[in-house]
Order: C-alpha cells, then structure tokens, then sequence
C-alpha cells in the first residue's frame, strides 16, 4: 500500500525517545530564554554578571540532563505495557498517544504520570515565560522613549514568534480533547511542533542579525 512503512517496536521506541528529548529540551529552553530577555529589559546593569558563559553552558547541560532523565522515565514506563495487534499507526511518526493506542495493558497509570510529567515539562517552563514577559511589559511600559520601547520589544520579537509557534501547536494536540479533533489536523499540528518550529527556528532568530541582512540584500541584488 502507498505511504505505508514498517518499523520494529524498538526502532519506533527510538524514534520517540528522540521526539521526546528534543521537546522537552526546547520547554526548557524557551524559558531560559526568556530569562534572558527579562534580565536584558528589566536588569542590564546586572545582565552581564549574570548571563555568563558559564552559566549559559551549564543552563544547557543541566536542560539536556533533565530531559533525557525525564524522557528515559516515559520510554520505560512505556516499554513495560504489553502490545498486541493491529500494529498499525495512522501517524507520521511514532509519537505518545498512537504508541499507547497498540497497548492491551491498562495505561491509566501511565496516562495520570504522562499528564503529571507533561506539567513539569510543558506548563512549568510556560509559567516562566508568563512571569518574565508579565515584568518586561510592566517594565516596558515604564519607559519613556519610543525608541527605547521599540528596541526593547524587538529585542523579544523572534523569541515570542517561537514560542507562540511552538506552544501554540502543543496545546492545540495534547490540551484539547482529541476525539473532537480530526486525524489529519492532529497530524498536521504534530508536524508543526516537531518540524516546521525547529526548522524556522535558525530563520526566525537570524532576522536581526546584520550579517544575514546583508547577504540576504546581495542575494537579492544579484537575481534581479
């Protein structure tokens, strides 16, 4: 049959566990992130103190540890539950919800961990985000020149375009109940998170560099 392909348990197990770590590190991220952006608006002379290099590395080591502690919990607990046919995913890829789908074990265990998980991972970074951005505007707001303000809201520009991109999309698949959601929706909200968000992301963050400006504008000089 067209657009159909096999995969062994533990090849699709993979796949997911790579799924797993690379959103919840960009949780994490995101809200370190905006950590950075608060502390950039809302306290420059301390910003530098602060965001050091090696603060910045091992905000980056301590995020992919606790992803991939986080996320070896869920293939575990995941790996334990008992499959039995069809073995058939109507998904892209092989992602949480289509996996427990196959399952002939109770899952409601793991279903009551998933969403304890899923706040800590999700919910938790996004509380961050909120706060950080509740200040910058608080502090935003306080400043004088237009200027000023602009430069300050472009500075968060790109960061806020990620994130509403990529939360966006998360919550519209697993916040929202799914038997009102169409397969083919689902599926393509899934793409959007998991695909499209990272591969915009190197465009979305480089739109203020001058250095991409410019080859951008030689680039466009030479075509025409």
């Amino acid at each position: 049959m067209y657009g159909v392909s096999t995969m062994t348990l533990i090849g699709c197990f993979i796949q997911l566990s790579f799924f797993l770590l690379s959103d919840t590190s960009e949780c994490f991220l995101l809200s370190v992130m905006s950590y950075d952006r608060y502390l950039a608006i809302c306290n420059p002379l301390h910003y530098h103190s602060i965001m050091t290099h090696h603060f910045c590395v091992t905000s980056v080591r301590v995020i992919w540890l606790v992803a991939f502690i986080l996320t070896l919990i869920n293939i575990i607990s995941i790996y334990s539950l008992h499959f039995c046919g069809p073995h058939i995913i109507d998904h892209f890829y092989c992602d949480y919800e289509p996996i427990l789908q196959l399952s002939c074990s109770d899952t409601s265990i793991i279903q009551k961990m998933n969403l304890l998980l899923g706040f800590l991972i999700a919910t938790g970074p996004f509380i961050i985000i909120v706060m950080s951005y509740v200040y910058i505007v608080m502090t935003v707001l306080k400043i004088p020149s237009n200027t000023r303000i602009h430069k300050a809201f472009s500075t968060c520009s790109s960061h806020l375009i990620v994130v509403s991109m990529f939360y966006g999309t998360l919550m519209a698949v697993y916040m929202f109940p799914t038997k009102g959601q169409s397969l083919t929706l689902s599926k393509i909200l899934s793409l959007m998170y998991t695909v499209l968000t990272p591969l915009l992301n190197p465009i979305i963050y480089s739109l203020r560099n001058k250095d991409i400006k410019e080859a951008f504008l030689k680039l466009k000089c030479n075509n025409l």
